[in-house]
């Protein structure tokens, strides 16, 4: 089959009004991306932002007359038209294949690997991390993941009591886990990553305790992980602090490097804070509590 992309160049406004329409239309799928890498890092709760220019994507298949939905768009936005737009031609693949091939095994600090379930480990007696990317956020690929894995893998775990908020994939508790954790938990606002959690780690033959944020019976811990975002974590560091005793070990993640010294003054009060780790744009801080 011959798949043909539909491609707008859109305002915010433009995009929403063109996305009601294309679904009245029934075409095979619309997707909308950031146009001028301007990202969305912190939407207000309940909201769903656009980027300033966005670009809107339509699926076409092979019977669908794109001059045909041009012309129905321009009649639906009547007096205004359709925004600048192209089309071009898709070659015809096996994109479930497509997507697999972009995620490859990972190897993070000097034990642990990631890995597609769908790949040989390439190290077999490795810390090998079996992981489908799914539902929820986290496959390792992120430098906010990737920064909170290296600490795990540079980290004695043996023993320890591991909690992980906003726990996505559950990568990281399955990680602390396999690490040596005496006992992890994962919690989430999500169910369908607790659902993603627990699968991913029955497929690494662990256990892991997961809780809805709202059903977490609270308890002290050895380590408090969190990779989430700045505003959260501000939020969360009353909450943090009460799962801690102390010398507990804090972790956090998700913040971008001008959001660093924000997050580090909210938690000097109570914890004594190590040097901020650098990724790209990402930053790692960690600590430990001091009672």
């Amino acid at each position: 089959m011959v798949w043909t992309q539909l491609v707008f160049d859109c305002t915010a406004d433009e995009a929403e009004l063109l996305s009601y329409y294309l679904t009245e239309l029934d075409v095979q799928a619309v997707t909308l991306k950031d146009k001028a890498d301007q990202p969305i890092y912190e939407p207000v709760i309940g909201s769903t932002p656009l980027w300033p220019t966005v670009e809107v994507t339509v699926l076409l298949a092979e019977n669908d007359d794109p001059q045909q939905i041009i012309a129905q768009l321009n009649d639906a936005l009547q007096p205004q038209s359709c925004p600048p737009y192209h089309l071009h031609t898709l070659e015809d693949k096996d994109w479930v294949k497509a997507g697999m091939a972009r995620f490859t095994p990972q190897r993070f600090g000097q034990r642990l690997w990631v890995c597609p379930s769908w790949h040989t480990p390439p190290e077999p007696d490795a810390i090998n991390l079996l992981l489908d990317p799914g539902l929820a956020f986290g496959t390792g690929t992120h430098p906010t993941t990737a920064l909170c894995l290296q600490w795990l893998d540079s980290t004695p775990l043996t023993g320890k009591t591991v909690i992980d908020y906003g726990c996505g994939s559950g990568i990281l508790a399955i990680a602390a886990a396999l690490l040596g954790a005496k006992q992890v938990i994962a919690v989430d606002i999500d169910p369908q990553a607790i659902e993603a959690t627990q699968n991913n780690a029955a497929r690494n033959q662990v256990t892991i305790e997961s809780y809805l944020a709202d059903d977490y019976p609270a308890g002290v811990s050895d380590i408090v992980l969190a990779n989430i975002l700045a505003g959260p974590l501000q939020q969360l560091q009353p909450l943090f602090t009460s799962y801690c005793h102390p010398g507990s070990q804090l972790v956090l993640s998700g913040i971008l490097a001008e959001q660093a010294e924000t997050v580090r003054h909210c938690y000097a009060n109570d914890f004594v804070l190590d040097a901020t780790v650098q990724q790209g744009d990402w930053v790692r801080i960690t600590g430990h509590y001091h009672g």
